[in-house]
C-alpha cells in the first residue's frame, strides 16, 4: 500500500468511525421529562456518552413523543428504536410473570422489592431473550398507600366506603375490603375528590402530592401494597452490534443507572410522605389488625396468581417467602 492509498484508506476509517458515532440510539419512554425515572435515563444517558467517549450516543425521547407506552416492547422488539422504557405490569398480557411486583400485599419494604427482582430477574430475562430483547435494568415506583378520609383501625371501617379503581386488580381489592369500587383514571382524581365520588384510594404518596388530595383525604396509611417497576431493555440486535468496549460500558452504566434509580425512589417517596404530613394529611401505621387482614388478602391474591401464571411463578414465590 503506497502512501496515497494509506491516506485514503485512513480517510475512509476516519469517515466510518465518525458515521458510526453520528448514530445515536434513541430510547423512549412514556413518562414525563420531570420523572425520576426520566432524569435517571438521562443521566445513563450522560454516563454512556463520557464512558465510550461518544463512541455510543443515547437519545431519551420522553412524554410518549417517539413511541407510545402501550406499543413500547413491540417498537423495541421490531427495531424501530433501539430501547425503550415501561411499566412491568404492563406487559403480562404477553408476558405473565411479568405481574409478579404487582400481586398486593405480599411485598412490604424496599428490601422486600429488592428480593423480589432478585427472583424475578433470571426469568424476565429468558422472556423477552425469546422476543429478541435485553433488560438493561429495572426501577420501582414508590410504594402504593391507602388514602382516606376517616380513620381506618380494620378492614370493616372500609365497609360502604366509595374506592377509587382504575384495573382489575384494584377493583378486586375494592370488593373484598366491602367497599363500593369506582373507576376513575389518574387524571380525574381530583375531580372526583371534589365531586364526593370518592373517599379511598390506593396509590403513592407521589401520586396523592401530584393532585394535592389532603383537601379531601386526610389519612395516609402506609401499607406498601405493592411496589410496581419499570423497566428499560434494548433490542438484543442493537447491543451486539455494539463494540465490546462499547458494550460493557452501557452494561455497566445500566448497573449504576438501577442503583441510582432505586435511591431516587426512596428518596422521592419519603419526601412525598412528608409533603402530605406538611399538608395536613395524618400519616399512620396500620393497625396490627389490619396488617394481619391484608397479609391474608396478600396469601389469597399470591395463590391466585401462582394457580393463573402456572409453575413458572412458584420460581419466584417460594424462593421469595423461603429464603432471607
Amino acid at each position: 500500500m503506497d502512501r496515497r492509498q494509506f491516506s485514503a484508506w485512513l480517510m475512509a476509517s476516519g469517515l466510518a468511525r465518525e458515521s458510526a458515532a453520528a448514530a445515536p440510539w434513541r430510547l423512549a419512554t412514556g413518562y414525563r421529562a420531570e420523572s425520576f425515572h426520566t432524569a435517571n435515563l438521562f443521566a445513563l444517558a450522560r454516563d454512556v456518552a463520557g464512558a465510550t467517549q461518544g463512541d455510543l450516543r443515547i437519545e431519551v425521547h420522553p412524554n410518549n413523543t417517539l413511541v407510545k407506552l402501550k406499543d413500547m416492547r413491540a417498537a423495541v422488539e421490531a427495531g424501530t428504536v433501539e430501547a425503550g422504557e415501561t411499566i412491568m405490569s404492563g406487559l403480562v398480557g404477553d408476558m405473565p410473570i411479568a405481574g409478579a411486583d404487582s400481586v398486593p400485599f405480599i411485598v412490604g419494604s424496599y428490601r422486600d422489592a429488592r428480593r423480589m427482582w432478585r427472583h424475578q430477574r433470571p426469568l424476565i430475562e429468558r422472556h423477552f431473550a425469546q422476543r429478541g430483547l435485553q433488560v438493561l435494568y429495572a426501577v420501582p415506583w414508590p410504594p402504593q398507600g391507602l388514602y382516606a378520609s376517616k380513620p381506618v383501625a380494620s378492614t370493616s371501617d372500609l365497609n360502604g366506603s366509595r374506592m377509587r379503581t382504575y384495573n382489575a386488580t384494584t377493583a378486586r381489592i375494592a370488593a373484598l375490603l366491602g367497599a363500593q369500587g369506582v373507576d376513575v383514571p389518574m387524571v380525574e382524581v381530583g375531580k372526583a375528590l371534589a365531586e364526593g365520588r370518592i373517599d379511598s384510594m390506593i396509590t403513592s404518596a407521589v401520586t396523592g402530592v401530584e393532585n394535592r388530595v389532603w383537601s379531601h383525604l386526610r389519612y395516609y396509611y402506609e401499607v406498601n401494597a405493592w411496589f410496581p417497576k419499570n423497566i428499560v431493555f434494548a433490542n438484543v440486535r442493537a447491543v451486539r452490534a455494539l463494540a465490546p468496549r462499547t458494550r460493557d460500558a452501557l452494561l455497566a452504566a445500566c448497573a449504576a443507572a438501577e442503583t441510582r434509580g432505586w435511591a431516587s425512589s426512596e428518596a422521592v417517596a419519603a419526601s412525598s410522605v412528608d409533603e402530605l404530613r406538611k399538608n395536613g394529611v395524618k400519616v399512620e401505621r396500620v393497625s396490627s389488625e389490619f396488617s394481619a387482614q391484608i397479609k391474608r388478602l396478600g396469601e389469597r391474591f399470591s395463590l391466585e396468581w401462582i394457580h393463573e401464571v402456572g409453575a413458572e411463578a412458584n420460581d419466584i414465590f417460594i424462593p421469595y417467602f423461603t429464603q432471607a
